[in-house]
C-alpha cells in the first residue's frame, strides 16, 4: 500500500487501526512507526499529514464507540440508559395511537415492546454501538415519562428523536428531552451537528425543535417515513459553535 493511498505526504501508510495504537507502514522504504493516540492527538508526530490524519480518525472513534452514556438531568428528568425494567412504562405510551401517530417506528403491543427494550440492552456496552435509545425518568416519581433517541453519523452528526406520553403533552417536558438530547450529543458524542427530522403535521415537535436552538434547514415532500407512509418532513440543525455559544 504506497503511502499517497491515504493521502498524506511523503512515504507513509496505515494499514492496522487498533484503539489507542497504530502502526505506520510505508511500502517504499520499508519503515515502521508505532503511533499512540489519546484523547484525539497524536503523541508521536510523524508527518503532518499523518498527524492530522491520525487526530481525525481518533476523534472520529470518540465519537461513533462510546459504549454507554451516562445520565443528564433537567429540572424534571433523567434521561439515562434502557433498563429492563422500563418496559411496563414504557407499554403505557408507546402503544397509544396518539403517541405512534408522528413516528415511524411503530410497537404494535406489550411483546413488541418488551423485545424492543432486549434489543436495546443486547447492544449496551458495545463499541461498535452508533445508535442510543434512552429513556426519560420523571425525577419525582421515577416513572418512565418519555423516551429519546440519539444516531451518530460518519460525517460526525448525530441525529435526535423525542416521544413523550400523550397525557403529559403541553406541559414543557418534551423541550426537557429535547435540550438533554442536543447537549448529550455535543457534549458526549462530541458531534459537529446535531439535527433531526419532523413531519410537518406534528406542529408541536416543529415548535420544540425551534425553541430548543435549532432551525429548519431543509423540506422533504413524499419522505418515506415506514410502513409504506409518505410525509412532508422538515430537517431541522443545530451546529456545535452556535450551541457551544448559546446563552445560559
Amino acid at each position: 500500500m504506497d503511502c499517497a493511498g491515504w493521502g498524506v505526504p511523503q512515504h507513509a501508510a496505515i494499514v492496522k487501526f487498533t484503539l489507542g495504537r497504530r502502526t505506520l507502514h510505508c511500502n517504499q522504504c520499508s519503515r515502521r512507526r508505532h503511533v499512540s493516540v489519546r484523547g484525539g492527538h497524536a503523541l508521536i508526530l510523524v508527518t503532518t499529514g499523518v498527524f492530522n490524519y491520525l487526530t481525525a480518525r481518533a476523534k472520529e472513534e470518540a465519537m461513533l464507540t462510546l459504549p454507554v452514556l451516562r445520565s443528564i438531568e433537567t429540572p424534571n428528568i433523567i434521561l439515562r440508559e434502557l433498563r429492563r425494567s422500563d418496559g411496563p412504562d414504557l407499554v403505557c405510551f408507546m402503544t397509544q395511537p396518539r403517541y405512534q401517530r408522528f413516528i415511524a417506528h411503530r410497537l404494535k403491543d406489550e411483546d413488541e415492546v418488551f423485545a424492543f427494550v432486549s434489543r436495546q440492552l443486547a447492544v449496551q456496552g458495545d463499541t461498535r454501538r452508533h445508535v442510543f435509545h434512552l429513556v426519560a425518568e420523571e425525577r419525582h416519581s421515577s416513572e418512565v415519562i418519555g423516551d429519546g433517541f440519539l444516531i451518530s453519523h460518519p460525517d460526525k452528526s448525530v441525529e435526535i428523536g423525542w416521544g413523550l406520553h400523550p397525557a403529559l403533552w403541553r406541559v414543557g417536558l418534551g423541550t426537557e428531552i429535547g435540550r438533554a438530547l442536543i447537549a448529550l450529543g455535543f457534549e458526549r458524542l462530541k458531534a459537529d451537528k446535531v439535527w433531526c427530522k419532523v413531519m410537518r403535521p406534528n406542529a408541536a415537535s416543529v415548535c420544540l425543535a425551534k425553541r430548543i436552538g435549532m432551525v429548519q434547514s431543509e423540506t422533504r415532500d413524499n419522505f418515506p417515513v415506514g410502513h409504506g407512509r409518505f410525509e412532508q418532513v422538515d430537517f431541522f440543525s443545530i451546529e456545535a459553535e452556535t450551541y457551544f455559544n448559546l446563552p445560559y
